[in-house]
């Protein structure tokens, strides 16, 4: 009997946004079954986050860290509330819903990281501008390290800087009012994560190159022995 896929990807651990969404059932189910009742699309959740980044690249702009952090933890559910509502409404898993969200948090990063940017140039402060691009495209590598995974059937969400992380730790951080400690940490966790994920999926491919040897040497076999049995030509 062949292993099924599930025995060839190992199970990976729970990660914060799976321990997140178990923790706040409670709270967002109301609010997704209200929704729900009145047929709000997940979709327009998806824009209406993406957009509110603007805002919060504003803030962050102008210099108004504490009030930016603010911002992001009551704008924080909207991440959650969308997915919630599309399975409420029994929306299939993996549609264009799943598309539009993972492209537009791709997008509201960029805009909340162009924040960053036009603060630091205002302040003309080039190494801090430096390390907010490195922090943006390590943001992107790391969502696009997953999505490259798992379009090859591996499965790759470890990682100490995935998105929840990430925005938590932004979170916290700015309402400290330490942007720079926290573009700083993000500019080398998120490619430590990318590090991370190209280990796990290279880890993945060696568990089923072992799996496919002893496979392929049967087949070999098998094909020595139809060989050995077909009958002479005259």
């Amino acid at each position: 009997m062949e292993p099924e896929a599930t025995d060839k990807i190992p199970q990976e651990k729970p990660t914060l946004t799976d321990v997140l969404r178990k923790k706040t059932v409670g709270i967002i189910d109301p609010v997704v079954t209200f929704l729900a009742k009145y047929h709000v699309s997940p979709d327009l959740l998806t824009v209406v986050g993406m957009l509110a980044h603007f805002f919060l690249a504003y803030l962050v702009a102008i210099g108004e860290m504490r009030w930016a952090g603010i911002a992001m933890v009551i704008l924080a559910p909207l991440d959650a509330l969308d997915g919630s509502l599309a399975r409420k409404l029994g929306r299939k898993q993996g549609g264009f819903g799943a598309f539009l969200d993972s492209t537009l948090d791709r997008l509201a990063e960029i805009i909340l990281f162009g924040g960053f940017i036009a603060y630091y140039l205002k302040l003309d402060d080039s190494v801090m501008l430096g390390l907010s691009y490195l922090a943006i495209t390590g943001s992107l590598m790391v969502s696009y390290s997953r999505g490259k995974a798992e379009s090859l059937g591996m499965e790759a969400k470890v990682g100490i800087g995935s998105r929840v992380e990430r925005y938590v730790l932004m979170m916290i951080l700015l309402i400290l009012d330490f942007p720079s400690v926290a573009v700083v940490i993000l500019a080398f966790i998120t490619y430590i994560t990318v590090g991370q994920r190209m280990f796990h999926v290279w880890k993945q491919y060696g568990r089923l190159a072992q799996q496919e040897e002893p496979e392929a040497a049967q087949t070999e076999i098998i094909s020595e022995d139809k060989e050995e049995d077909a009958p002479a030509d005259a």
